[in-house]
């Protein structure tokens, strides 16, 4: 099946095609460069010594509105680094923003409006805010950046929220969790003024929480239909909250589960049907397989828990996100785990992929492999942020596959890959070809009157392209 391709219109024409990326290193016989893997290859790697770091954890993402360039927001031990990914063959270093305190071991970031909103353990971090759009134009990378605007009213945090999709009137939220405010629970900020960020109130009613998520619902319960709705993983419970109100924030449910340990974090499914739920030590107490726990939201007033899914390794879950179907789940030594979620409402789910960071083990524990999961942009990019690796670039099979988008027996293109001498072999002269990169830009043309035509790309960046001639578009991997 097909995972998260999207089709994007092209400059030259009405043509839709699935997935734009660079193809690094398919998974070949359950293997792409060495790191175990099943239908997931390697695009490209930036470590942690690239990164003037020695720890990696957090991650997010960020889609250049304007540009449509993707870019990687990494959280490390020292500060936020920014990466530019749209060659994802290679990956380039923008530059960090130094933490503004001390380092720590966490660091979470969310974005909205084009900002980052940056939130840390470190003690007195408070939340920066980094405006995005400087990453257009970094002239000399790596840069040191300095941060736009910084809010106050909390020390350390564990974790931050943002409702992306946010349809309160009111404006737009950020929630910040694990501070020394409101017993833990979220403290709301006002953040539709990026620059300018006010408190908003909190919600303490239960105490701790870890991570959250934050939707505009539009799930099967009609009394929270447009409702601004807060699950907090808080440890011990799972909190749902109204919090559209922010200065009435109420309790809608909570919920437990058998053998709870440390209720960590959860998404929910696209329709709001389910809520998917990773507890971080049950494995590590319990000594049974990795577990996620799949809660029942048809009355949000009434959860219950709908059934429990058991991994075929014992690895420790961290962070798991969904895009349609789709299940994406960091899961520390065993790497990132791919689950098909089409069949959840008759309890059936299954993995059908994988990219294991960490290739000698799949072992219960916290220490070394992946800390989070960015399965977001549309491209098929999938961000993996490693503890010990650092940055690690990967996409599916998919999206990493040389074939044509059209099966054109008279046009043949080779070698491909290929190291910028390109021979295209048609069945008539072939005319005008023009060569575009993932943007939709075009990067050269020529002119043809012959059958056998050569071309010399070698002055072109390594990467994806596309080869449009007439009657034909061809993807070519230059390497």
């Amino acid at each position: 099946m097909k995972l998260h391709l999207t089709k994007i219109c092209f400059l030259f024409g009405l043509l839709q095609f699935s997935s734009i990326l660079i193809a690094q290193t398919p998974c070949e016989g359950n293997t792409a460069d060495g790191f175990p893997c099943a239908d997931y290859g390697i695009q490209d790697i930036l470590t942690n010594a690239e990164m003037g770091t020695d720890f990696t954890n957090d991650s997010w993402g960020w889609t250049d509105p304007e540009t449509g360039k993707e870019y990687a927001i990494i959280g490390v031990r020292n500060g936020t680094v920014f990466a530019d990914i749209s060659t994802p063959s290679d990956i380039v270093y923008l530059g960090k923003l130094p933490t503004h305190t001390t380092s720590s071991l966490w660091r979470d970031i969310k974005v909205s409006n084009n900002y980052a909103f940056i939130v840390s353990e470190a003690g007195g971090h408070g939340m920066q805010v980094f405006d995005l759009t400087r990453l257009r134009d970094v002239p000399n990378p790596p840069e040191t950046f300095t941060e736009d605007a910084h809010y106050n009213q909390f020390g350390n945090a564990h974790n931050i929220v943002i409702n992306e999709n946010s349809a309160n009137e009111d404006g737009v939220f950020a929630y910040a969790v694990g501070t020394s405010t409101f017993s833990g629970g979220a403290h709301f900020i006002d953040i539709t003024d990026p620059l300018n960020p006010t408190p908003a109130g909190g919600y303490a009613t239960n105490g701790y929480t870890h991570d959250a998520q934050v939707v505009t619902y539009n799930g099967p319960d009609p009394d929270y239909i447009g409702r601004e709705i807060y699950i907090g993983s808080n440890l011990n419970i799972v909190a749902i909250a109204d919090v559209t109100d922010k200065d009435n924030p109420t309790e809608i449910a909570t919920m437990t589960y058998n053998g709870i340990s440390d209720a960590h974090q959860g998404w929910f499914t696209e329709d709001h049907r389910f809520f998917i739920l990773g507890d971080e030590t049950d494995e590590i107490f319990s000594g049974f397989n990795t577990r996620t726990i799949i809660f029942d939201m048809e009355d949000l007033d009434n959860p219950t828990v709908h059934f429990e899914y058991f991994s075929t390794n014992p690895s420790t879950d961290h962070n798991g996100y969904v895009v349609g179907n789709t299940f994406y789940l960091a899961s520390y030594r065993a790497g990132m785990r791919v689950i098909d979620i089409s069949d959840i409402a008759n309890q059936n789910i299954n993995e059908i992929g994988f990219f294991d960071t960490v290739p000698n083990t799949n072992s219960v524990g916290t220490g070394g492999g992946v800390w989070n999961v960015y399965p977001f942009f549309e491209s098929g990019n999938i961000i993996l942020s490693d503890q010990n690796q650092g940055l690690v670039l990967v996409a599916s099979n998919d999206v990493l596959s040389t074939e044509s988008f059209e099966n054109q027996l008279d046009v043949t293109m080779f070698p491909n890959p290929s190291s910028g001498i390109v021979t295209i072999n048609t069945n008539t002269p072939v005319g005008q070809i023009a060569i575009y990169n993932t943007l939709g830009q075009v990067v050269h043309t020529t002119k043809s009157t012959t059958t056998d035509t050569q071309l010399d790309l070698t002055h072109l960046q390594t990467g994806l392209y596309f080869v449009k001639t007439a009657n034909s578009t061809q993807k070519l991997i230059l390497k």
